[in-house]
């Protein structure tokens, strides 16, 4: 008995942690901090799980994940009634929309769909961001069903290349747990983000961000602590804390820190550490190595709160949005002369 009464605080200290560290990324109690010479101002609050940001020339579209519409920053709906909106590409003569096992084409002023792919099975995780490659092929990314198990289509745990007039698609890359965004970076090619599985222990995987090559594995299900990338597998570029959930991605906008090999990230943060893990805005810059291009990491904004989607701006500035808040989207940019 009297073990227990000792081990009481204990136990009630550790229930403690893990419900702080679940609600505080979420409650908007977080100060972001960046490098010196940046601030950060918060420019929209109360969207229902903002999970996409794309400027359309000086306008800026939303994805709203919980209220299913596409709207803009001055709140105007552009388009309803969708079913988890994640991602969001622009064409010459409209837009493709990503939604739950499903992918549509718009024309430009959101009317007139054309389902292009459906019925790609979702659970776990569902079918995230759709960008275009300057072949106008579309590159759809698709996550697993599951933490552990698997597929029974090869749809998933993917990316997917697919015919933005006909709907023609298939299997690009597999063994992609689940991948939210991905970017052409000139020179270098296609990169993209990839979470990797939970329950594996606090330091194990790592995040990923992946270059694209055609009709590669990258070792979803094969993967293990001691064998990270067993043969016939491609190994990621960089790597970024495990269970931190690197999300998001954008090229580097013109009044940010780097070069034309700088890449910023997003990482949400994790549900399955009893510490917090990640809740940061990333600066990654890319190098060509003997071995290939390598990405080295910096944290460029810590206690951002739970940010997903991330771009440049035509005004040069870092825009990202965050779950905190209600859902809000927020602006980096150099500190104002005083």
């Amino acid at each position: 008995m009297k073990l227990r009464r000792e081990l009481l605080p204990i136990v009630m200290g550790l229930v403690f942690l893990v419900v702080a560290r679940e609600i505080y990324p979420y409650a908007g109690v977080m100060e972001p901090k960046f490098w010196d010479g940046y601030e950060v101002e918060t420019i929209a609050t109360g969207l229902g799980g903002p999970t996409c940001l794309v400027f359309d020339g000086d306008e800026l579209l939303i994805c709203e994940r919980d209220g299913g519409r596409i709207l803009n920053l001055d709140g105007k709906e552009l388009l309803t009634g969708l079913k988890a909106p994640h991602g969001l590409a622009i064409l010459e003569d409209g837009y493709v929309i990503s939604e739950k096992g499903k992918l549509t084409k718009y024309d430009s002023d959101f009317k007139n769909p054309q389902v292009l792919v459906s019925g790609i099975p979702y659970d776990n995780h569902q079918q995230n961001a759709v960008n275009l490659l300057p072949n106008g092929t579309l590159i759809w990314h698709s996550g697993s069903t599951c933490n552990l198990c698997d597929e029974s289509d090869e749809r998933n745990a993917a990316l997917l290349w697919v015919n933005a007039t006909t709907g023609e698609h298939g299997v690009l890359a597999s063994g992609v747990r689940n991948s939210f965004d991905g970017i052409w970076l000139e020179g270098v090619g296609y990169l993209f983000s990839d979470n990797g599985q939970d329950t594996m222990g606090e330091d194990f995987p790592d995040e990923e961000v992946n270059l694209l090559v055609d009709g590669a594995d990258y070792g979803w299900l094969v993967e293990s602590e001691e064998d990270p990338n067993p043969a016939g597998t491609e190994a990621p570029i960089a790597r970024w804390t495990p269970h931190s959930s690197l999300t998001g991605m954008t090229i580097r906008p013109a009044n940010m820190p780097g070069d034309e090999y700088t890449v910023y990230a997003t990482t949400y943060g994790s549900w399955a550490t009893i510490l917090p893990k990640g809740h940061q805005i990333l600066k990654i810059d890319f190098t060509l190595t003997d071995n290939g291009w390598k990405g080295d990491i910096d944290v460029f904004g810590k206690d951002v709160g739970t940010p997903l989607p991330i771009t440049g701006g035509p005004d040069g500035n870092l825009y990202y949005a965050t779950f905190d808040h209600g859902g809000a989207i927020h602006v980096v940019k150099p500190e104002a002369s005083s």
